[in-house]
């Protein structure tokens, strides 16, 4: 890459923020007001409006708060919220490097982070992973994370185009649905694992990651000509899903089903799993695969403290009684389709 580019990354969203700034942050549209230490935000009728030292600033849309040094200064924001969704969702309080966008979205305001890709990455590879795996493994996560996040911000190849090619949404016996990144119109990409974690200085402090991002800096996949989208996951049943099963129907031969083993031999005699039996046999066993793990020492070597709250990585059952699992049905699908029958 020629020249570094910014990325917006959408970090909260909600009826009020509060944040503080570390060092002089400018406002953009004023760039002789000083702005420093505690900030509120709120909506107060057709406007936005930012209290901080005792002054106040209205403004109709948004806003952006600028550094006045990109290396020193820094904000933090409260109760951004990690794991959403997830068994171990939890808010906490994290500081960013970069410039702060602040917008109107709806009844609530939007904070997004403004900052060059490669200090993104810095964050990203010791927020989805340890910053204190070895070097090697960080380095490839760094590859990884800049194809898919460039594969997102490029205009030909953003994900979604393909939308209008996928199949009919509804018929009698089936009912398909996509979901795209609808909700990320205003930036780039989101801070949670719905896009890749982003948990900007919080957690970026190990050397090693700063090392890792500064050697392959420039670095991507790329296939026919174009940036790879370089999905990833920390975890797996022992088999990839192809990307036109998961996220639109576009076929990319470099996301397609691949056994996940470190045993050749097994590879070739993998279980075929479009057979119902074949399959059954498959889920109810824990087969040779990288996944299949629970030596807590390699697992403390790559996640971070909040993904090892739980170590049924590979297999796991939950149990639901019948008016849960219809509940689940229709509020996912849209259809009451009464009772499992089987």
């Amino acid at each position: 890459m020629k020249e570094i580019p910014n990325v917006e990354v959408g970090i909260l969203r909600a009826p009020e923020l509060t944040f503080h700034l570390s060092g002089k942050y400018h406002l953009l549209a004023n760039k002789n007001e000083n702005l420093f230490g505690k900030c509120t935000a709120h909506l107060q009728g057709e406007e936005l409006v930012v209290k901080n030292a005792g002054k106040s600033f209205s403004f109709k849309n948004e806003i952006s708060f600028l550094p006045c040094n990109l290396t020193a200064d820094s904000f933090e924001l409260e109760n951004v919220v990690i794991g959403i969704d997830f068994h171990w969702e939890q808010k906490e309080n994290q500081q960013f490097r970069g410039a702060l966008k602040i917008m109107k979205v709806g009844n609530e305001i939007q904070a997004v982070n403004i900052l060059p890709v490669e200090n993104y990455l810095y964050s990203v590879i010791s927020s989805e992973m340890s910053g204190e795996s070895s070097l090697n493994l960080l380095k490839a996560h760094a590859i990884i994370s800049r194809s898919w996040l460039l594969a997102q911000m490029d205009p030909e190849n953003r994900f979604g185009q393909a939308m209008e090619k996928a199949p009919g949404n509804i018929s009698n016996d089936k009912r398909v649905m996509w979901y795209a990144r609808e909700d990320h119109q205003n930036f780039h990409v989101c801070a949670d694992d719905h896009c890749q974690r982003y948990q900007g200085i919080t957690r970026a402090h190990n050397p090693n990651v700063i090392k890792a991002v500064q050697d392959t800096a420039g670095m991507i996949l790329t296939y026919d000509g174009k940036i790879c989208d370089a999905r990833y996951s920390k975890c797996c049943g022992g088999i990839m899903e192809k990307f036109e099963n998961c996220w639109e129907p576009v076929e990319h031969p470099y996301l397609t089903n691949v056994f996940d083993s470190h045993n050749p031999e097994k590879k070739a005699v993998a279980a075929n799993v479009s057979d119902e039996l074949a399959a059954r046999e498959f889920i109810h066993h824990r087969p040779d695969a990288f996944c299949n793990t629970t030596d807590v020492k390699i697992l403390s070597q790559v996640l971070n403290d909040y993904d090892q709250k739980t170590l049924d990585f590979f297999r796991w059952a939950v149990t639901y009684d019948q008016d849960t699992l219809a509940g689940l049905i229709h509020k996912k699908s849209g259809i009451d389709f009464g009772q499992i029958k089987n």
